[in-house]
């Protein structure tokens, strides 16, 4: 019998999971941003670490669900010279924790954190990000 609670042997998503719902988000993105991501790295890790934490000022690790780590579009240069990888990390403890509070798909979720930090990447506002959500 299933009375709703969850059974002792079913476990938490793993990495490996959110890493799927994550790719699979990635291809809903519209086309036109896509073809401009190049070499954007897309992580999954339990946690922020230590140096993210002290210098983000979280009060916990579970206060951050994602994170960009790069130079935004708008402020690079072809110029430039090569600097760090352009890297989204999302951070599957502070996904799920967030997740058990509200009622939403874990996907959606998932894919909310995921276009937001793709959002940073393109230097876009709020309210940018938000349009693409719903266009998507």
């Amino acid at each position: 019998m299933n009375d709703g609670m969850p059974r002792a042997q079913e476990k938490a998503p793993t990495i490996g999971d959110i890493e799927a719902l994550a790719a699979s988000a990635y291809d809903t993105i519209p086309k036109a941003m896509r073809d401009r991501i190049q070499d954007l790295i897309i992580l999954v890790h339990d946690f922020p670490d230590e140096d993210i934490i002290d210098d983000m000022e979280l009060e916990t690790p579970f206060d951050l669900l994602g994170l960009y780590s790069g130079v935004d579009l708008t402020a690079k240069s072809m110029d430039d010279a090569p600097q760090e990888m352009d890297m989204i990390f999302l951070y599957r403890r502070a996904i799920l924790d967030y997740w058990a509070e509200i009622d939403i798909a874990l996907g959606d979720l998932v894919r909310h954190v995921l276009i937001h930090e793709i959002g940073h990447h393109f230097g876009f506002s709020d309210a940018d990000m938000e349009a693409i959500e719903e266009a998507s």
